[in-house]
């Protein structure tokens, strides 16, 4: 699945500045930076295939900082252009990050702003969007990244509008996608959006990859928290967490476990994850009982008390604001779409059942953001939308203020 949303009057009005040429590519490298993200804008911009049909970019590659650069595997790279000739680039792409918890270097930061406020078109590829947030690009804007970043990209960046669901989101003039395959995705949108269709699909057939995928990264979602979180002390309450969700217990129980007070648990819940303690619970319950409603024939009520819901009338109403479709709405559209045959069984719940982890087929939590979920929206209304949302939803232990979240059932598209 991807975003494609329509760009607000000023950004479509744009228009390049200066010394800048809509066919030259500039590649920005870092050091630290994984090889193969690196090397797929390199491929599809940097190769001449004019005898395939594929239209010929000029690829400008660029060191962000001083060289050499080093890279997976302890290699070096020598970049043939500094953060200087990013002023002829009609489009920067930033495609990776060394460290999602490291600032990247403030010239590079300003040359990607400069870029920008010339009309070029800035591109981050994975965590390539850190950067582009930490230059500020992504205020107010759509985004997504590689799903086990996302909760720290909104944490980081409370102004983006961060949705994991997507592979790519094109925003205009500021594009970003998820995971490494995602990168190759947005690259053959951008060729699609330059020379059309045809052109995208020859170097497609050339890459020997699908010239459009379905679907979004919810089929590869976890429900692991950012991947810092590991070495906290946190991070054994919220494992037990997981194990138990089957159970009935609230915040209280957990602050508890890690011998904190509420106010104190709160406060080191948020700073690690970006997220309240309660909406989180009520989140990972969500996506249990979803998992459950793909993969077993329990009943909706059956689903809640094996999700730790109070009642079902809990889980609709939870399930409703997650996901914007009642249970029973959600695994008929879900089992609409799946293969004939291929029919859920007892022992199919059983395996969903609180405590399994690693990736969980079908998940589409709802877009993340640190006061729990914003909706995903285009920047043009992003502003009446969210000054219009109501935010306080009752919880089974208390009550926790956030902003509903608007989540695609299977087979949907996020709206523009």
């Amino acid at each position: 699945m991807s975003h494609d949303s329509t760009a607000a009057p000023e950004a479509a009005a744009r228009k390049l500045s200066g010394r800048r040429r809509k066919e030259i590519v500039a590649v920005l490298l870092f050091s630290g930076g994984p090889i193969f993200e690196s090397s797929i804008p390199l491929s599809v911009f940097g190769i001449d295939r004019q005898d395939a049909g594929v239209p010929r970019y000029r690829l400008l590659v660029c060191a962000g900082e001083e060289g050499p650069l080093r890279t997976t595997g302890g290699l070096e790279l020598t970049a043939p252009h500094g953060l200087e000739a990013i002023s002829r680039a009609g489009t920067v792409v930033v495609p990776a990050w060394r460290s999602i918890t490291s600032p990247p270097p403030e010239e590079a930061l300003d040359a990607l702003r400069r870029a920008h406020e010339e009309g070029a078109r800035i591109v981050g590829l994975c965590t390539g969007a850190f950067v582009l947030a930490a230059a500020g690009l992504l205020d107010g804007r759509p985004a997504t990244t590689h799903w086990m970043y996302a909760p720290t990209l909104a944490k980081r960046y409370p102004s983006v509008h961060v949705d994991p669901r997507e592979l790519f989101v094109d925003d205009g003039d500021v594009l970003t996608s998820a995971g490494t395959a995602a990168g190759i995705d947005l690259c053959l949108h951008i060729v699609r959006t330059d020379h059309g269709n045809e052109a995208a699909g020859a170097l497609a057939r050339r890459l020997v990859v699908p010239p459009r995928r379905s679907g979004g990264q919810e089929r590869y979602l976890d429900r692991s928290l950012p991947e810092e979180i590991g070495a906290d002390p946190l991070a054994e309450v919220v494992a037990w967490a997981l194990e138990h969700l089957h159970e009935q217990f609230d915040v209280e129980t957990l602050a508890a476990r890690a011998y904190m007070s509420r106010r104190t648990f709160d406060r080191r819940f948020r700073s690690l994850t970006g997220s309240a303690p309660l909406q989180w619970l009520i989140t990972q319950r969500v996506l249990q009982a979803q998992r459950l409603l793909e993969t077993s024939d329990y009943s909706v009520d059956e689903v809640a008390g094996r999700c730790g819901f109070r009642s079902p009338v809990a889980l609709r109403g939870h399930f409703r604001r997650e996901l914007g479709s009642s249970p029973a709405a959600y695994r008929a559209a879900y089992r609409a779409r799946r293969p004939q045959g291929d029919k859920p069984s007892d022992s199919d719940g059983a395996a969903g059942t609180a405590g399994t982890h690693g990736p969980t087929p079908g998940h589409a939590p709802a877009a993340l953001h640190p006061e729990g979920t914003v909706p995903f929206q285009t920047r043009r209304t992003a502003a009446a939308v969210g000054s219009a949302a109501s935010l306080s939803a009752a919880a089974d232990n208390g009550r926790e203020a956030y902003v509903p979240s608007r989540a695609s059932l299977p087979g949907q598209r996020s709206a523009t």
